[in-house]
């Protein structure tokens, strides 16, 4: 309770009754003024006995909320260093259970909360409280999925996600990535708990193979090529002898590290991990490998989501939670296709000011990519120094930041390869968050499997993107977010997440840092078109019916890039469909925020200012970030 709040309105309860008459005795004034005083002073602890009351229960229902997620989701419990302290059980020995009946279980709980929470009375709240509300409803709405598509799989960072058989991504490529990336092994217990998830892969898999069927079933069935992808990744997973897999390499590097646990119990720790990946692991994978490829025969030929039932519905909603808009796929594309004009013509300008005048922008750059003196060796030297330049772009430009923004993150940021075994469906940059506690740093893993996919002139922009001040920025700043519930502290807003990523490339732009590097620009140029472009293919595969080659030959002949690159986008795009839409939509929503602020506000607009008021509140959907500007602007004025 607020004791400081309830003695200023004692003190201003008793100012008011001393202002009495003065032919009044002083006595009976005093008598009157403390009984006033008194009176005020219960009234007050009521009011604020019921608010603090109201705060408490609705702050039960975040932590319901939380609870319910993270319960279900023990692997990404894991993820964020979550235990028994937040949820109340370590999930560290669990796995996690997708067949139909707990994944329907966990979408009604969190779809009640949803509705709890959004009805839940809060009278005469601070912004910041009703604003935390609003965006808890939300939240705990997105985690639910749609109540019409109890298809796919929850995930932590996508929401719905539409396969939980896919190439990119799901609780089978997850799961033990996270495992490898996070599951922290700092003693013997944790040695047995992570050897305790190994022997519970048989009823992981299980599950999954279990709502890949229930999906099927509903006619909901993937693309033949995403399915294709997927056994490729499950084939190449099972490739190694049990003892040389990364969950039993990586499990050993962690052991190395302890000191405390003989070298003969180490030993005994590891063929354990080992018997245990060749005698549950490797045969559940196996077994969901030959189900997937029976499976084959009844896949869909067509590539977009508008051929799966109601897929029309199903779009128009991934267009609403993940490109965070009400406009229409027609509209969207629309402004791809504008967006695409405009940043051609300034790429254009570049490339002739440099000398190349011939051909289309997309040939020049695709002739650029070819130049020996942009690209890496194709070798484990070669690798080494992209890594060490990457550090290097992160260091610089965060030297630079200080001036434009003014709260720093307390986590730390790596970069890392993305592990050989799913580079070939994985995207060319991706971020995962520190833990909690910070025993982990936020992660940059950049896809190295084709050189030539990663020229020298993109690099910069993709780790102002990946790193500072993009994903790992707004991340981490997100995540220290203490005061707020921990689900708007890891919010995964697409539109505001990605949208923040792509806007960073410009920030880094007005930092000067291309300065004097035309084709450093151009590389930013043509990230920011290579978004541009996927709104135009995204509702191309999922509302005009395009084939996968037609979106393939578009994005190639318009940015460039290379075709490994391309094919491993459209083909993530198949398998995510609305995701490619936030970063554009996003973007445009944060630039024209910003411009209407500059423009009301003139000498008073702040851009460090700016970017706490956008940052410290943590992702958000754009209504809400729009409302946060609104009340900035008329608070400055």
């Amino acid at each position: 309770m607020n004791l400081k709040l309830i003695t200023s309105v004692a003190l201003a309860a008793g100012l008011i009754a001393g202002c009495g008459k003065p032919d009044q005795n002083t006595d009976e004034n005093q008598s009157q003024a403390n009984t006033q005083s008194e009176v005020a002073t219960q009234a007050a602890a009521e009011i604020l006995a019921k608010k603090d009351a109201a705060q408490n229960n609705i702050d039960e229902l975040y932590q319901n909320a939380m609870s319910t997620l993270f319960l279900h989701r023990p692997i990404s419990a894991t993820l964020y260093g979550l235990g028994e302290k937040e949820l109340g059980a370590s999930m560290d020995n669990k796995l996690e259970d997708y067949s139909p009946a707990s994944e329907q279980a966990m979408r009604q709980k969190l779809s009640h909360l949803s509705q709890q929470i959004a009805e839940y009375p809060l009278v005469d709240a601070p912004a910041g409280v009703r604003e935390t509300k609003q965006v808890m409803a939300n939240i705990a709405r997105y985690y639910a999925g749609h109540a019409d598509f109890p298809i796919g799989y929850i995930d932590v960072w996508m929401g719905l996600s539409p396969f939980i058989v896919n190439q990119i991504n799901g609780p089978l490529i997850d799961t033990p990535r996270t495992l490898q990336t996070d599951q922290k092994i700092s003693n013997e217990q944790d040695a047995l708990v992570y050897i305790e998830r190994l022997a519970h892969f048989d009823q992981f898999v299980e599950s999954v193979q279990h709502k890949f069927d229930a999906d099927a079933k509903s006619g909901w069935v993937p693309p033949k090529i995403i399915l294709q992808g997927a056994i490729r990744y499950l084939e190449n997973f099972v490739k190694a002898e049990p003892e040389n897999h990364p969950l039993v390499v990586t499990f050993s590097e962690k052991l190395e590290s302890i000191s405390e646990i003989s070298q003969d119990k180490k030993q005994a720790l590891i063929d354990e991990a080992a018997r245990q990946v060749s005698e549950v692991v490797y045969p559940a994978y196996q077994a969901i490998t030959e189900h997937v490829k029976a499976a084959l025969d009844s896949t869909r030929v067509e590539h977009g989501i508008w051929a799966q039932p109601e897929g029309a519905k199903y779009y128009q909603d991934a267009i609403r939670q993940l490109g965070d808009s009400d406009l229409t796929a027609d509209q969207i594309h629309q402004i791809g296709l504008d967006e695409v004009k405009r940043i051609s013509q300034e790429m254009d300008r570049i490339l002739s000011s440099q000398g190349y005048k011939k051909g289309t922008v997309g040939a020049r750059m695709k002739a650029l990519n070819e130049e020996p003196r942009f690209l890496y060796e194709d070798s484990t030297a070669g690798r080494k120094q992209l890594l060490d330049d990457i550090n290097g772009y992160i260091d610089d430009i965060t030297d630079k930041m200080s001036g434009v923004f003014k709260t720093k993150p307390p986590y730390q940021v790596e970069v890392r390869a993305f592990p050989v075994e799913i580079q070939d469906g994985a995207p060319g940059g991706q971020y995962t968050p520190a833990a909690v506690d910070g025993s982990k740093p936020g992660i940059y893993w950049i896809n190295l499997r084709d050189m030539k996919a990663n020229p020298k002139f993109g690099l910069k922009t993709l780790t102002y993107h990946e790193a500072n001040p993009g994903h790992h920025w707004q991340i981490s700043l997100n995540l220290a977010q203490e005061d707020m519930p921990f689900l708007r502290r890891i919010a995964p807003y697409n539109a505001y997440v990605e949208g923040w990523a792509l806007y960073s490339e410009l920030v880094a732009k007005e930092l000067g840092m291309y300065t004097n590097d035309p084709f450093g620009d151009l590389g930013r140029l043509q990230a920011e078109l290579f978004r541009a472009v996927r709104l135009v293919v995204d509702t191309g595969l999922h509302h005009k019916r395009w084939t996968r080659e037609q979106a393939i030959e578009y994005m190639a002949k318009t940015t460039g890039s290379a075709e490994s690159d391309v094919v491993s986008e459209i083909e993530r795009y198949m398998a995510w469909p609305g995701q490619a839409l936030g970063y554009k939509m996003g973007m445009i929503t944060i630039v024209k925020l910003r411009d209407e602020a500059k423009a009301v506000l003139g000498e008073k607009f702040d851009l460090a200012e700016f970017h706490d008021l956008v940052l410290l509140g943590g992702a958000v959907p754009m209504t809400v970030l729009e409302q946060k500007v609104k009340r900035w602007i008329d608070s400055k004025q």
